[in-house]
């Protein structure tokens, strides 16, 4: 097992589109062929680990959680029913384990390079910041930064549910449909859980604007 936690960080021996069928590694792994369960950690370790370090908002605590990931979906593999694909199985397990990361930490502080703008699209955040360039004036200074502080405090007035929903959507890319699939529930209520999130942040950051 140490040797599959060790994988990310090595390159990758195929690309994407020549990926072997997760339901033959899935099923060759369940009857203990640990290179099968390897070849699936090169396949989801690096979107695995870049989410649960935007998640948590730390290298430290995202490499921490993707170890422990994997080593549940390793743990529990036999338990694998085919039920949703070994994606969406993957996804749940590190969501879950970030979930409950911020449930313990009720706050938390990281450089945001998005947010949402007055009709609810994402926007780059460098699009509305003061210029930081040597000569720029200190009063430019300081307005980026107040923007960048305010723009945190709105993130952590978020739920954590909110907030995992919402970097789900927004900066991950995933369809509702896909999040209600990561976190069990249905497309509904996280449509309500994102609408909760975004109305939030734009009453956060609606005196900044």
């Amino acid at each position: 097992m140490e040797k599959v936690l060790e994988l990310q960080g090595q390159p990758r021996a195929k690309a994407v589109s020549s990926r072997v069928d997760d339901t033959l590694l899935i099923r060759d792994a369940q009857l203990g062929n640990t290179a099968a369960f390897e070849q699936l950690v090169r396949q989801y370790d690096r979107a695995v680990l870049r989410l649960a370090v935007h998640l948590t908002g730390s290298q430290e605590d995202g490499q921490d959680i993707f170890q422990e990931a994997f080593l549940r979906a390793y743990i529990n593999l036999a338990s694998f029913r085919f039920e949703c694909s070994f994606y969406t199985w993957i996804y749940r397990i590190v969501t879950n384990l970030c979930l409950d990361h911020l449930r313990k930490r009720s706050s938390r502080y990281r450089d945001l390079t998005t947010t949402i703008s007055s009709d609810g699209e994402e926007e780059q955040i460098l699009d509305r910041i003061a210029d930081q360039r040597a000569g720029a004036s200190p009063e430019r200074s300081m307005a980026s930064r107040e923007l960048r502080a305010c723009i945190v405090r709105a993130m952590e007035r978020l739920s954590p549910r909110e907030r995992v929903v919402f970097e789900l959507k927004h900066y991950h890319g995933l369809r509702l449909r896909t999040v209600a699939g990561i976190l069990n529930t249905s497309e509904g209520t996280i449509k309500n859980t994102l609408f909760r999130a975004t109305h939030k942040l734009r009453a956060q950051l609606a005196a900044v604007r």
